[in-house]
């Protein structure tokens, strides 16, 4: 199989590695030309991914932010052979879906919506690993949500990725559950880490602070686009722990024991509900 790859970041590069060591031939392109000349010394990349060998690829990843994700498609896809699978590995999925799917049905290839939820708080290239999605979840958003044939050639093309689960769902949905699952909490935890008691930590944290703070180490151009690509799900988010914040404030500040255990309690609970 050749898979051509548009980013090699952490999860483009991550992919690369992936379906190199599984023996397929990884075309790829970045804009940054030392990226690709140190994808190509080390062994990642057979080549370079261009309007000549486009046609020639069975697969096609992209892993740009949204806006670029889209720009490329749009620039590429009078290339891409009808009998091609192109995804995109975004964060956000609205709007490179709508994209994407208008593009496929324009020029005649397929492409589905992809988000691998794996990731590290580093970014780039020398952080890329082969076995990064290893029994990680995939969540997948098809043109036909009942596409049984699809998905499983979807799943097939991605089997040297070695993904653990896959969910399928549609671009608005995953936008909306994603601005709790992940965006709200690199909110959360950049905000928390800029607490003027944060640089006396040490000494004083372990696991909570290192669970808590992990993703405030985060690439902010990429975060920023994400936020805005997906601004009311996230807003309603950010809303609403803006409210229950308020609550354990306000029941703190009236010394109010009861009310607080209340409060906890229904967070117990609400935890245990979820993942008990």
């Amino acid at each position: 199989m050749t898979v051509g790859i548009c980013g090699l970041g952490l999860i483009g590069g991550s992919m690369a590695k992936a379906y190199k060591e599984a023996g397929h031939t990884v075309l790829a392109f970045d804009i940054n030309e030392a990226t690709l000349g140190y994808a190509a010394l080390a062994g990642i990349t057979d080549g370079q991914l261009d309007e000549t060998n486009i046609p020639s690829c069975d697969l096609i990843l992209v892993a740009l932010y949204p806006e670029g994700a889209a720009e490329y498609l749009r620039r590429i896809a009078p290339m891409i052979s009808r009998d091609a699978v192109v995804m995109d590995l975004c964060g956000t999925k609205k709007k490179i879906c709508e994209c994407g799917f208008a593009l496929a049905k324009e020029y005649g290839f397929t492409y589905v919506g992809g988000h691998p939820m794996a990731g590290t708080q580093y970014s780039g290239i020398k952080y890329a690993k082969a076995g990064l999605f290893h029994n990680a979840p995939m969540v997948l958003i098809p043109p036909v949500y009942d596409d049984i044939a699809l998905l499983d050639r979807i799943k097939k093309l991605l089997a040297p990725a070695g993904f653990g689960k896959f969910s399928v769902t549609t671009a608005e949905a995953h936008d909306r559950i994603i601005a709790f699952t992940s965006q709200l909490a690199h909110v959360v935890s950049n905000a928390y880490v800029k607490s003027p008691t944060a640089k006396e930590h040490r000494g004083f944290s372990a696991g909570s602070y290192k669970d808590l703070t992990r993703v405030a180490w985060l690439n902010e151009q990429m975060w920023s686009e994400l936020f805005c690509e997906n601004r009311d799900p996230l807003l309603f988010e950010i809303d609403h722990i803006i409210a229950s914040l308020s609550e354990y404030r306000n029941a703190l500040a009236a010394n109010d024991k009861q009310a607080l255990c209340n409060l906890l309690r229904e967070g117990r609970i609400a935890k245990e509900e979820i993942d008990g």
